[in-house]
């Protein structure tokens, strides 16, 4: 079996920057297990798997380890696919059935804009084992999905080391690190290793968490963001309450075929 695939970097408009993620339009469905084995040998943060349903598309991320339920690069990333390479629609907003329910990406120029739902993070109970890991103490830690590291500068957060197998040991999906940018409102660091990613060069489902909280200490609902991982991205975002929109660009870097037995 042949399935196309295309390699995608999004968050930016310069190949070999922002998020790279591997993108395969499928006729149906192929079993759970050869997904994910797909995604352990592209080796990428995401690879992403659509199937037209409909008017619109289920779609469906994995980590080379496991299967997640909310990507924002591989959506974008997708929806580039669909309208700037594919040319399978010509409306500029789609829709997508996800594990975190429906998604909306529309296209505004060479932007596309991701309608995704809002992680306000809150208190929560931190594992001992964090700080450690991190190897320099955040001034707060919050938590949603992932915990949520606030410190107060850009230079903290650059230079972080964190020890990927003490993090990989804590209790949340994910640890996003996070302070004030010197020319955008915020800048962040994602670690992910206990899911296969010990850094992801950009990260739109942890602006889920990172929109809401920023707009809230700044006191706006549009920012201005930048992932400071050594690839970077740029995002534009807004905080709408329960849903907050995620807009990045994007450039493809390969297209061909992958083989399937």
């Amino acid at each position: 079996m042949r399935i196309p695939m295309y390699q995608v970097d999004a968050f930016t408009s310069q190949l070999f920057r922002g998020n790279p993620a591997a993108i395969c339009p499928l006729e149906k469905w192929l079993p759970d297990e050869t997904l994910q084995s797909i995604a352990a040998e592209n080796n990428l943060a995401e690879t992403a798997y659509y199937v037209r349903n409909g008017s619109g598309y289920h779609l469906r991320w994995f980590t080379p380890g496991v299967e997640v339920d909310l990507c924002g690069h591989a959506t974008l990333a997708t929806a580039y696919v669909i309208l700037a390479i594919r040319g399978e629609s010509k409306a500029s907003r789609l829709s997508f059935q996800s594990k975190s329910g429906e998604l909306i990406v529309e296209r505004e120029g060479d932007l596309y804009a991701l309608d995704f739902p809002s992680r306000a993070p809150g208190e929560v109970a931190v594992d001992p084992g964090l700080v450690d890991a991190l190897g320099a103490k955040p001034k707060s830690i919050l938590g949603a999905r992932d915990y949520l590291c606030v410190y107060e500068t850009q230079e903290e957060v650059l230079a972080l080391k964190p020890n990927m197998d003490k993090l990989a040991a804590t209790d949340r999906f994910a640890v996003i690190v996070t302070a004030p940018g010197k020319d955008c409102d915020f800048v962040s660091r994602f670690f992910a290793p206990a899911k296969g990613v010990p850094e992801d060069p950009v990260t739109g489902s942890a602006h889920c968490t990172l929109i809401p909280y920023w707009s809230k200490r700044l006191g706006k609902t549009t920012l201005h963001a930048r992932q400071v991982s050594k690839r970077g991205g740029e995002l534009f975002c807004e905080d709408r309450g329960e849903r907050v929109t995620i807009a990045g660009k994007a450039v493809k870097f390969l297209e061909g075929f992958i083989e399937v037995n």
